[in-house]
């Protein structure tokens, strides 16, 4: 998009509170995971160079983050099960310890609503790879979170193979990356965790939260697991790992 300019939060250090005031489109109740209110905060902070900032004129109108890591590894032979959760943790604490990263993995593009629908998610991701690829790296993973699985009740490992006739996934996001040149590896099935009260999980969702079972609650890929007699709900979100090999 030709009149939108994309840096990186390195660059543009006097950014940093435009950014921590962008206003995404996350549902209330996904804001609720522990480790990302942990330390995804932490990624401008510890990677800036990582922080990709997209301005239209002087407003900022879209903004990704990728997080590096060391991958594989003599106790991460496989994608973990933990998705982004695990990518989180894997990324802070290889900072922490000093550790030459040889992969990345993307963590979120988010996009504000008056400018979806027009191309942008695809320059983000764009951008996302040439960045992560000048770094040296050699691949760029992402724990895609498939959006327009509308069924929660439809288990995740069906769902990612559905495929449109031309051959690309009936997913938008999932569609995105495959577009770009991304493999669908496989499924995490714990990429984040949200649980909390009954009374919390009322206000995250206005619902009523009176019956033991499964809840379906807008905009959750699968049910949340709700137990009136201890007075808690919890939800495991399933993730799908992608591939791009830079």
């Amino acid at each position: 998009m030709s009149d939108i300019a994309i840096t990186t939060l390195a660059e543009r250090p006097e950014l940093h509170q435009k950014l921590r005031e962008f206003s995404g489109s996350w549902p209330k109740f996904m804001q609720q995971d522990p480790i990302g209110t942990a330390l995804m905060g932490r990624v401008p902070e510890l990677f800036p160079e990582h922080v990709l900032l997209a301005l239209e004129g002087d407003e900022l109108v879209a903004h990704g983050r990728s997080i590096p890591f060391v991958f594989p590894d003599e106790d991460r032979a496989e994608l973990p099960a933990g998705g982004w959760n695990q990518a989180l943790m894997w990324g802070v604490a290889d900072q922490r310890n000093g550790r030459t990263p040889t992969v990345a993995s993307a963590l979120e593009i988010s996009i504000t609503a008056g400018h979806l629908g027009r191309g942008l998610s695809h320059d983000m991701l764009a951008a996302m790879r040439r960045n992560v690829q000048a770094m040296g790296l050699k691949t760029l993973y992402a724990p895609v979170r498939p959006n327009g699985k509308e069924d929660p009740s439809r288990p995740m490992t069906e769902y990612i193979r559905e495929f449109r006739e031309d051959g690309l996934p009936v997913d938008p996001w999932l569609r995105v990356h495959v577009k770009a040149g991304a493999e669908i590896v496989k499924v995490a099935p714990a990429s984040m965790v949200m649980a909390g009260s009954l009374d919390e999980w009322r206000e995250w969702t206005g619902l009523p939260f009176d019956r033991t079972g499964e809840v379906i609650v807008p905009k959750a890929l699968v049910p949340v697991r709700c137990d009136v007699e201890h007075g808690y709900a919890v939800y495991v979100e399933p993730n799908v790992w992608v591939r791009h090999d830079l």
